[in-house]
């Protein structure tokens, strides 16, 4: 593999995942997303306790994302030979840290009462 395309990352992701799980997971990813930029574009602006609190979950997300990876591709914190695996796994670390932060953070925005409403 002489050069490293989109077309390719797709490939290798569905073949570590299956395909149903990966897009699955991009569903899903697509869907917090959306709901975040609706939250945003309603509140027209973060909220700060909201976001104090989601990113409590940060570490919970970056433990359960590692973990996660680690059952489905079958392997362990043995398995990590070289600097490249260390930098996937905190990549992973990161990108699970960042998606709960968000689903926490859109979760309370929904669950907001209707007296707490600042307009």
């Amino acid at each position: 593999m002489k050069e490293l395309t989109f077309e390719t990352l797709i490939a290798v992701f569905e073949e570590m995942y299956g395909r149903w799980l990966f897009w699955t997971l991009v569903l899903v990813a697509a869907i917090i997303t959306l709901a975040f930029i609706f939250v945003l574009i309603r509140d027209r602006s973060i909220e700060g306790r909201y976001l104090a609190r989601a990113e409590l979950t940060a570490p919970i997300g970056a433990i359960a994302a590692i973990l996660f990876v680690q059952y489905i591709t079958s392997s362990g914190f043995a398995d990590i030979g070289g600097a490249i695996d260390v930098v996937v796994v905190l990549t992973i670390g990161i990108a699970g840290a960042g998606g709960l932060t968000f689903l926490a953070y859109v979760a309370q925005a929904f669950m907001r009462r209707p007296k707490e409403d600042r307009y």
